[in-house]
């Protein structure tokens, strides 16, 4: 079959097309054809090597961590009406980039008839983290919520579950008026640029109106959800209220800087909270359940797709992501 490999760390052209053997499920597993492979920004930072160094991943890994497909076969002590099914199903830390994919059985949720393959993986892990992140920032409506990196496939649905839940204010910050623009469309309240400066993103007859709307965004936010990280992570701790939150769960741009631990005396004053999130501490059951509601569009998300490639264009995907171009998730089919 065909898969996608890691054989040089680094760049997206470290990754190559490879021909590998059919799995086999094992006891307690299932085979799935995919149909929808989604790309996350955890797969590129694999794929960089940022996380080599911690003996935690090796060149010729498989990335890719959720897929949506129908079974093909099952291993044993499962039950075999799974085969035939039409599944979402979390791969863990590898092993989706495949033409057929092998999951637990207890890592597989069926997938209603009305969802596409390409808006479950699209909702499938992006909707889960969104919603156990705004919860373990301990947000409340009437708050005001800042999400930095908000275009990508963890921003959108962040935004779109902070809008529903009754936010105060939903500001964002993008790279471009386009994007603002969509992200007011999904409920962003304020539109501002990279480094958090307020900035008018309107072309249209409402601008005037827009702007002052952006010029009054809240010089602090009870709640900001960090996808970024990375060196200007500092600067959004300043923006936090008193008693604010701010969750980090992602590291776009790296990890936070080594000097982080010089601006807790602000945070010792305001009683500020600083935290890091990750959808693997937060039990199974409870992901099954949130994940079963997304499926049933019964939590106000509206799935965004930016691209859907071939298997073998995971390069130019993965170009995609690390060129900031991705509005939304960007999925690879078979």
């Amino acid at each position: 079959m065909k898969a996608i490999a890691i054989q040089e760390f680094g760049r997206p052209e470290g990754m190559a097309v490879v021909d590998l053997p059919a799995p086999v499920p094992a006891a307690g597993q299932v085979l799935i054809a995919s149909e929808a492979i989604g790309v996350g920004g955890v797969d590129a930072l694999i794929r960089s090597g940022a996380l080599a160094s911690f003996g935690l991943f090796q060149e010729g890994h498989v990335p890719g961590s959720e897929v949506a497909g129908t079974v093909t076969a099952v291993g044993a002590g499962v039950d075999a009406s799974w085969v035939g099914r039409r599944v979402w199903a979390f791969t863990g830390t590898g092993g989706g980039y495949v033409e057929q994919a092998v999951a637990s059985v207890d890592a597989v949720l069926p997938l209603p008839a009305e969802l596409s393959a390409a808006d479950a993986v699209t909702l499938g892990t992006s909707g889960v983290v969104a919603h156990f992140a705004l919860r373990h920032a301990h947000f409340a409506p009437g708050e005001s919520v800042l999400v930095r990196g908000a275009a990508g496939s963890l921003g959108i649905p962040t935004v779109q579950l902070a809008a529903s839940g009754g936010a105060s204010a939903v500001a964002v910050t993008t790279s471009s008026a386009e994007r603002g623009e969509r992200l007011r469309k999904l409920g962003a309240t304020h539109v501002l640029d990279r480094s958090g400066t307020s900035t008018d993103t309107d072309t249209d007859a409402d601008a005037d109106a827009d702007a002052d709307a952006d010029a009054d965004a809240p010089e602090g936010y009870d709640v900001i959800i960090d996808i970024i990280a990375g060196p200007d992570m500092p600067t959004f701790l300043d923006r936090l209220n008193p008693n604010g939150r701010l969750v980090a769960i992602g590291m776009v741009a790296g990890p936070p800087p080594a000097d982080l631990a010089a601006h807790m005396t602000a945070a010792y004053r305001k009683s500020m909270s600083f935290a890091t999130f990750s959808a693997d501490t937060v039990p199974e059951a409870a992901q099954r359940a949130v994940r079963t509601e997304l499926f049933a569009g019964e939590l106000s998300l509206d799935p965004v797709v930016h691209a859907v490639l071939p298997l073998e264009e995971a390069v130019r995907a993965h170009q995609l992501m690390d060129s900031g171009e991705a509005f939304g998730r960007i999925v690879l089919v078979p």
